[in-house]
């Protein structure tokens, strides 16, 4: 009886600490999304202002974003220093009640952004060779090539959730 009692024992033992070795781990892995625009579409009137304004167009692009990223809770929104992308981030941080941060465009994914970012939900507005590059060394790869410069539609999703990336590119009109 007493061999019973200790097999009875050691089985209810084992029933009810074997869930917990098996419940997914998952819960505790932090994520953090990133999603990369290029600025909206420029005023192109005069070439040789080299930090030009949104053009009407660019304008309701800009609009249009914050309407597509309305259900999404962003904790920062970060851009380069440039007028078209300031004036690109801004109708989404009026919306989302934040201050557009700036990134400088020559030091992308640093260290620092990492950190101040991580288990975070951003976005990131750039330009036709910063937006690829950075989503590029999220990767850990030159996946993404240049966009097209007449192309303002693109949008990065860039999600890492422990050890795992992934990436999908989508264009909004």
């Amino acid at each position: 009886m007493s061999n019973m009692k200790t097999l009875f024992t050691l089985l209810l033992v084992i029933t009810f600490t074997l869930p917990s070795w098996s419940q997914d781990t998952t819960a505790n892995i932090e994520t953090t999304t990133y999603l990369f625009i290029r600025h909206a579409e420029k005023d192109r009137t005069d070439k040789t202002n080299r930090n030009p304004e949104l053009n009407k167009l660019g304008e309701k692009r800009a609009k249009k974003w914050s309407k597509y990223f309305k259900n999404i809770d962003f904790d920062a929104i970060y851009s380069t220093n440039y007028n078209r992308t300031q004036q690109t981030a801004a109708p989404t941080a009026k919306k989302q009640k934040l201050e557009v941060l700036v990134y400088d465009p020559r030091t992308l994914y640093s260290e620092e952004f990492k950190k101040a970012t991580q288990g975070k939900t951003v976005l990131v507005v750039g330009h036709s060779n910063t937006t690829p590059a950075f989503v590029n060394m999220v990767l850990g790869n030159k996946k993404h090539d240049d966009i097209d410069d007449n192309d303002n539609s693109k949008l990065f999703i860039v999600t890492i959730s422990g050890e795992e990336i992934t990436d999908e590119v989508r264009s909004v009109n």
